[in-house]
């Protein structure tokens, strides 16, 4: 097991950090500069460990290929990406079925989206309350998060806590 001061002591030895990321990725966090932004060594880093995003350069936080390798183990890591990548329909999309609290690190027009948003509370129900108040007011995502987690209810749009349909729905999972 390598430790955090053998990655000190050789933190601008790629070869070495390369090796180091196989078995911990968040060891980037003390790899050089240089390295943070070589797309292969956070490449590793991520492929191991999907936190390691946190410590890689500005420029890779840009790079989509990093990034859904990143979210493919840890969802919220999507906080750590370029505010463009953020926007990115494919990634969030990915990003939310691994954690459906993404959705907060979302932009306004992704909270919008409804395949995005299905996917988020399908995962956690109660971050409904970050969609859009369109959505928060439509059924089908509806349903979706009280499946998920009854609290979502209080997070709905005031018309669908009157809406019959709903409120059946609701019940229905209550009295399971």
């Amino acid at each position: 097991m390598v430790t955090i001061e053998e990655v000190k002591e050789n933190s601008s030895n790629k070869e070495f950090v390369l090796n180091a990321l196989k078995e911990d990725g968040l060891l980037l966090e003390f790899a050089d500069d240089k390295l943070r932004d070589d797309k292969e060594v956070v490449m590793e880093a991520v492929t191991t460990d999907g936190g390691a995003l946190e410590f890689a350069s500005d420029r890779l936080k840009d790079d989509k290929d990093i990034l859904m390798k990143a979210v493919e183990t840890k969802g919220f890591v999507i906080c750590y990406a370029s505010e463009k990548l953020r926007k990115d329909k494919e990634l969030l999309n990915k990003a939310v079925q691994k954690d459906g609290q993404v959705l907060y690190f979302a932009s306004p027009e992704i909270r919008d989206d409804k395949e995005i948003v299905l996917n988020a509370v399908r995962n956690k129900g109660i971050i409904i309350k970050y969609a859009s108040s369109r959505l928060r007011s439509d059924k089908d995502v509806a349903k979706e998060a009280l499946k998920q987690d009854l609290v979502a209810y209080d997070f709905l749009e005031p018309v669908l806590r009157d809406d019959e349909e709903i409120l059946a729905f609701k019940a229905e999972l209550e009295s399971k």
